[in-house]
């Protein structure tokens, strides 16, 4: 499905897979040797939790963008390195995730306090509209 994104000065839309479970979630992106540009992924833990990632196993570049029930994005980690067992600490009050391609972020401006719209977002500030 499609995700968008909007924050002061712009706006951005992935075609996102959904990881909505343990091991959807546990998977991610790991193994893939390469993500179009517009692709994304979006993890959806069922209640806001503290949630740590790290790149085991996954081979390239990624931002991850952290969000809170409402979808307002509270933490932006650039470039994960590939490979690195560090783990990356989104901070508490994490409802979403959306992993895209390592750069994406800074170069389309997106940061805290973007938001995102999306079906599994049932608290959107900026709902969705049905047409």
């Amino acid at each position: 499905g499609q995700l968008d994104l909007r924050w002061d000065g712009g706006q951005a839309r992935f075609s996102v897979e959904v990881a909505d479970d343990e091991a959807e979630r546990a998977k991610g992106l790991m193994f893939r040797e390469t993500m179009p540009t517009s692709a994304a992924m979006l993890f959806v833990y069922p209640s806001p939790r503290q949630a740590t990632f790290w790149m085991k196993n996954t081979l390239i570049p990624l931002d991850m963008i952290f969000a809170d029930s409402k979808g307002r994005v509270t933490r932006v980690h650039s470039n994960a390195i590939p490979q690195d067992e560090t783990v990356i600490d989104g901070g508490p009050g994490v409802r979403y995730v959306l992993e895209i391609n390592g750069g994406l972020a800074k170069r389309l401006g997106i940061s805290e306090g973007a938001e995102l719209r999306h079906p599994t977002i049932a608290d959107a500030e900026w709902p969705c509209v049905s047409e």
